[in-house]
């Protein structure tokens, strides 16, 4: 887990189909989105690019920020 408040926000290289990218989320979403990849086995580059393959498959794709902390928020509820 990260030392930052949760609400701060993070910018962090991801890389995505062989392209370097830059992505902005708070803490706790990070934090949230590691705890994710480690229990599915996978990098966080892979279920980051998972995550961009799904939602370049919608009609009208959110940005990439916005699509997963959607997909940390489904997966939390989820667990419920």
């Amino acid at each position: 887990m990260s030392d930052a408040p949760p609400h701060a926000l993070r910018k962090r290289s991801v890389l995505i189909a062989g392209h370097r990218t830059s992505l902005s989320l708070e803490a706790a979403f990070w934090d949230q989105l590691r705890q994710i990849a480690a229990t599915r086995g996978l990098s966080l580059n892979k279920l980051v690019e998972a995550v961009d393959r799904a939602r370049a498959a919608d009609e009208k794709p959110a940005n990439l920020s916005s699509a997963i902390r959607v997909f940390v928020l489904r997966q939390l509820q989820d667990r419920q």
